[in-house]
């Protein structure tokens, strides 16, 4: 390979996606500091991309073997907001093509505000179907939360434009008669659970915002009906608003 500049060399390194390319072995002959510093990035970017697909591979794992057994239409099931003082809890129940490229599957918590918005976009255009449910504080205070969760799981898989035939679910057992699967942190090892996170957490942070705009005063866009500073600080304040949780405490102490 005749010498070349660092910008060439550059451009080069962005056209190579193999280690065993013979252009990448000429390049690392070049002693100059540039190129080898151009070949540590590439290196870098190649290990990234190499974790990321093994992750994307693992992820697929209980889709697959439910694939082979010859199941369809699998669905992720999962929740957000069980934990807040505030808001309801939604769930969301996602069944995505058995082809389905790489979005960026991740536990929702994972993810940066923006990176989350960018997947649901392209969960939303590439899903077969997106199922939503929602229990509100009314009920949460009725039936605890725990059931809740279940009946806005149940909402959501009902709410299925396509009829699943198999569930997998973050570490919840349905009373459905309907082949299931419980996975502790399922979020972080399913595409499909994963998918539901997402879904559910944006959904769940944009009613927030709402209710921020509704009842002021206690930093819901921000918090997202979790007991922060400011929250508990509002909660003082002003005392409870209608969204809040009766019977998760600091906010019981008020009735």
């Amino acid at each position: 390979m005749a010498k070349l500049s660092i910008k060439e060399v550059k451009a080069i390194l962005t056209e190579i996606t193999d280690q065993t390319d013979e252009r990448l072995g000429e390049l690392r002959q070049d002693e100059r500091k540039g190129v080898q510093t151009a070949i540590k990035s590439w290196e870098r970017q190649f290990a990234k991309k190499e974790a990321r697909r093994h992750q994307f591979v693992a992820m697929q794992s209980f889709e697959r073997d439910c694939f082979e057994k010859g199941f369809q239409y699998i669905a992720g099931v999962d929740e957000v907001g069980r934990g807040p003082l505030a808001g309801p809890v939604v769930a969301c129940a996602v069944i995505l093509p058995k082809d389905i490229e790489d979005l960026g599957f991740d536990d929702s918590k994972k993810l940066s505000a923006a990176k989350r918005q960018e997947i649901f976009a392209l969960i939303k255009e590439k899903a077969l179907a997106i199922g939503v449910g929602v229990m509100d504080n009314q009920v949460i205070d009725k039936v605890n939360i725990y059931q809740a969760t279940k009946l806005a799981m149940i909402q959501a898989i009902e709410e299925l434009k396509v009829k699943p035939d198999y569930l997998l679910l973050d570490a919840m057992q349905l009373d459905l008669d309907m082949p299931q699967e419980a996975i502790i942190k399922g979020d972080a090892k399913s595409i499909s659970i994963a998918a539901a996170s997402i879904v559910a957490k944006e959904i769940r942070d944009q009613m927030m915002v709402d209710y921020d705009r509704e009842f002021p005063g206690y930093d819901f866009s921000s918090n997202a009906g979790y007991g922060t500073k400011n929250h508990l600080a509002g909660l003082d304040l002003q005392g409870p608003c209608p969204i809040h949780r009766k019977s998760f405490a600091p906010v019981a102490k008020f009735f």
